[in-house]
């Protein structure tokens, strides 16, 4: 399981797994339960690179990020970690 310390949104953390570049058992802490539980059931089974795609740069309100764009910066972090093992 991958942790994420979020900064900017309402959710605290995110956690998550990949395997063979799938993203699954996505979860946040903190935020707003429905719609996080629904991105999180949206996302999993989908490729990285098409989450990235789809996710990245989303505003939320007057915030310079939002959930799915913490999601975004996760999903490129574990990848640059991965990478450079």
């Amino acid at each position: 399981m991958y942790k994420f310390k979020t900064f900017g949104t309402c959710s605290k953390e995110i956690l998550f797994n990949v395997n063979d570049d799938i993203v699954c058992d996505v979860s946040f802490v903190g935020g707003c339960d429905g719609n996080l539980s629904g991105m999180s059931a949206l996302v999993e089974g989908m490729n990285i690179n098409d989450v990235i795609l789809r996710l990245k740069n989303i505003k939320c309100g007057f915030k310079d990020t939002s959930c799915p764009d913490q999601l975004v910066k996760a999903l490129e972090k574990y990848k640059q970690q991965i990478t450079n093992a």
